[in-house]
């Protein structure tokens, strides 16, 4: 058996997942959603529960100044309300609108098309081997994250008045270290 082609797999991944995007936002331009529309739509749809403007922002992989402005233009056109958490006031909780909930069918019967042609000439066999494949590749990477967030976190403990074991730090080794720091 020939040696794969790890070098291409990654491009060919990306590849793939942004031309099927680009598929789909062309069947749903019609409606008036661009596709940073339509995939927070279907992830606030999909959601179990309500979702944070942080855990939005965390699903499609963009920075939350960013999401604020699409948000803001969503519930401009009525697409989703934001209100307060009734936990936490510094948090926006996002609902989709009647407005949403109305398309969300309709974008889903247009993926579920697309999908359609595109996988329906691939055995069943090789396309549950390409996901168990994807599959478990995400989990390994979403994994790594997941512990590097973890390392990063203890390295920045200190960053609060305590050192890494969570003792204070003298206020005069504090104030030492922010000098040095704005040198």
């Amino acid at each position: 058996m020939p040696e794969p082609d790890y070098e291409t797999f990654g491009s060919l991944l990306h590849g793939t997942a942004r031309a099927w995007r680009l598929k789909l936002d062309e069947r749903l331009k019609p409606m008036g959603l661009s596709q940073a529309k339509w995939r927070t739509l279907l992830h606030l749809s999909i959601a179990p529960g309500t979702l944070t403007q942080a855990k939005i922002a965390e699903r499609l992989g963009i920075e939350e100044p960013s999401l604020v402005t699409l948000l803001h233009r969503l519930e401009n056109e009525r697409w989703v309300a934001r209100r307060s958490s009734p936990h936490d006031r510094r948090c926006k909780m996002v609902y989709l609108g009647r407005r949403a909930q109305r398309i969300i069918a309709q974008i889903n019967a247009a993926a579920d098309e697309l999908r359609h042609e595109l996988l329906s000439d691939i055995p069943a066999s090789e396309l549950q081997t390409c996901i168990k494949v994807l599959a478990h590749i995400r989990g390994k990477a979403e994994k790594h994250d997941k512990l590097r967030r973890n390392e990063m976190r203890s390295v920045y403990a200190g960053g609060n008045g305590q050192n890494r074991n969570r003792h204070p730090i003298p206020r005069k080794k504090a104030l030492g270290r922010a000098a040095i720091k704005l040198k």
